[in-house]
């Protein structure tokens, strides 16, 4: 007569466990990505079973993981150049241009996005495509995460390894290929610009057939690539 109550009396204390395991998991997580290259990300899931369910046999995700090493310094370059300009002195948030996004969109100005590269390799990687609040929430204790756990050049190496430059084209090695015919190491300033110009967008631009609005971004990212201390930018981040 006494199982049944007790059982009952478990139920909450179950219940309290589930925060404090998914944090321990969430935890282990970002720890074991520090030193272990991930097969597939979770927006590379998100894009597979979504062709899976359109009936899309032609989709098929193409990416092959390459240390930094392996990767011309150009393109992470480009990426902080075209996405995140602050990148090396902020801790996963720039508040400085949330801040200006506000301010711009409270003068009538289109929302525009102040997600910094951590924030976009926290989405990619662990998370799903979208816009809504919990979402947001999970990124944002994502990127905490990676920050605490992960060298800067860590998460730079990750994000230019599971970024969408094309339709299933994933990171570096893979775009360098499909739209230059070349390995990651040896793609040029102009090609990585070009690749960085489709970001965040990359299924709303081409980098194979870039239209005016690519080809003014590619110009304006190279400029800007020059403007933060080309090289020597990323020397900040060893």
């Amino acid at each position: 007569m006494t199982r049944a109550p007790r059982r009952r009396r478990r139920w909450p204390r179950r219940l309290l466990m589930l925060p404090v395991l998914l944090v321990a998991f969430s935890v282990l997580q970002v720890l074991v990505l520090r030193f272990v290259d991930p097969p597939l990300s979770m927006v590379m899931v998100e894009h597979r079973v979504a062709a899976w369910i359109d009936g899309d046999r032609d989709f098929h995700i193409r990416y092959q993981w390459r240390d930094m090493e392996q990767i011309a310094p150009a393109l992470p370059l480009a990426a902080i150049a075209a996405e995140d300009q602050r990148f090396a002195g902020h801790r996963g948030f720039d508040l400085e241009a949330i801040e200006q996004a506000r301010a711009q969109h409270e003068r009538g100005g289109r929302l525009r996005g102040a997600s910094t590269i951590s924030q976009q390799t926290a989405k990619n990687l662990f998370l799903w495509s979208g816009r809504s609040w919990v979402r947001k929430g999970l990124e944002a204790w994502y990127t905490v995460l990676m920050e605490l756990l992960w060298p800067k050049q860590r998460i730079l190496e990750m994000y230019v390894n599971v970024a969408e430059f094309g339709d299933g084209v994933y990171g570096a090695q893979a775009a360098a290929q499909e739209f230059f015919g070349v390995d990651a190491d040896a793609l040029s300033s102009a090609q990585a610009a070009r690749l960085a110009a489709v970001l965040p967008s990359p299924r709303r631009y081409s980098a194979a057939n870039p239209g005016p609005y690519v080809q003014r971004r590619t110009g304006q990212i190279q400029r800007q690539m020059r403007q933060i201390g080309g090289g020597s930018y990323l020397d900040q981040l060893k």
